[in-house]
């Protein structure tokens, strides 16, 4: 990381989640965090020491509001509400907040012309149905979205996904054949509205938490703990959610896991992306 601290990059993160947070709140829309942040909001009351960003969840409908609702009433000129289109792919499958008075470049996307600041994940959370074949379903059609959406060949999933995912993209070049299959995939796997169902999934979060099933009443509701000082959101029923996902969530990790695991080439959290670009992120071309 650099010159740049943890503890820095930790209180930019929660200056943009802080942001997000108003904003939801003067919109009306739910949501809560996840993963790392709501563990360390009952573990540390605020960020895991080692961890390095926020992320946080949406019901299906307030993360589709949220789509619509940020070019029209945030201040986009400071905070890109960033996700793929017809138009632009980030390697993501779900939305990120983006500060563009910052930057932090990923590997991953150093050859996309996007916002590269430092960035708020948003999480989709949506309905599992009841009946084998059309959870089957649902999760074929989630494969089929992330890879198409993500375009890029899985990694860390073992060989045969890797070919697999080389296989398809390869017999789909055509972009705008790509995003035809991702936005239908998109439809399919999405079809079953939370307050119809049971239980709820994680369809855009890779393979590993897409098997996860949670008890929809876990997430009914959000409830406000400490979290730096501030408070926060997290799952009404957060005990069921992050012992399902985590196993014992309140014991420490062993020492050797106890580090960031988002890699950044280049971190700046004083200037903007944009004076990088062409240095970090799409690099020029000699001669």
């Amino acid at each position: 990381m650099g010159e740049i601290s943890l503890r820095e990059l930790q209180n930019k993160s929660l200056e943009i989640a802080l942001y997000f947070k108003d904003f939801c709140n003067e919109h009306g829309l739910l949501f809560y965090m996840c993963g790392g942040c709501c563990i360390g909001s009952l573990r540390h009351k605020g960020f895991i020491p080692w961890d390095d960003d926020v992320d946080v969840f949406m019901p299906r409908d307030d993360y589709e509001k949220l789509k619509e609702l940020w070019p029209k009433y945030a201040n986009t000129e400071k905070y890109a509400c960033v996700y793929a289109d017809k138009n632009r792919v980030d390697g993501n499958l779900f939305v990120t907040i983006r500060d563009n008075e910052t930057t932090a470049i990923k590997p991953y996307q150093v050859d996309m012309d996007i916002s590269h600041g430092v960035a708020l994940d948003v999480l989709p959370l949506d309905g599992w149905p009841d009946g084998k074949m059309k959870r089957k379903m649902q999760v074929f059609w989630a494969l089929v979205y992330s890879l198409y959406c993500a375009q890029t060949v899985p990694v860390n999933h073992g060989k045969a996904v890797s070919v697999a995912g080389k296989i398809a993209l390869t017999l789909v070049p055509s972009k705008k054949l790509r995003y035809k299959l991702w936005k239908l995939a998109e439809r399919k796997m999405t079809k079953y509205p939370i307050k119809e169902c049971n239980y709820i999934t994680e369809l855009c979060s890779g393979p590993y938490y897409m098997k996860k099933q949670y008890p929809r009443e876990a997430f009914d509701k959000a409830i406000w703990v400490d979290f730096e000082n501030v408070k926060m959101p997290i799952p009404q029923g957060y005990d069921v959610y992050l012992r399902t996902a985590f196993g014992d969530y309140m014991k420490l990790p062993p020492k050797e896991k106890q580090k960031p695991h988002h890699d950044a080439i280049f971190i700046d959290l004083n200037n903007s992306y944009k004076k990088y670009k062409g240095v970090y992120y799409l690099k020029r071309k000699d001669g």
